[in-house]
């Protein structure tokens, strides 16, 4: 996890404990503020899934290209290991 992802999700935890903090201590009524708070927490796990869709798409590419790096460097090994047999 590179850093503006760890200060992402830094920040959203931070804002979704400010907005819970922020609730409970609102005046208002104990069943809107249990609404709002829910809908806060319903709001955070929706961006922690978002965010965590494109961290698997970035790993997901990231293999793709380590496999690809791999294939081309063990195809290599084995056009040198053929030219010696025939030398």
């Amino acid at each position: 996890m590179n850093d503006s992802s760890k200060v992402l999700i830094g920040l959203l935890a931070g804002l979704a404990a400010g907005a819970a903090l922020g609730l409970l201590f609102a005046p208002e009524a104990g069943s809107e503020t249990r609404e709002r708070l829910g809908q806060s927490f319903k709001d955070l796990s929706d961006s922690i899934k978002e965010k965590a869709a494109e961290e698997l798409d970035n790993l997901s590419s990231l293999k793709e290209k380590v496999v690809d790096t791999v294939k081309g460097k063990t195809k290599n090994d084995d056009e040198y290991a053929d030219e010696l047999d025939i030398a």
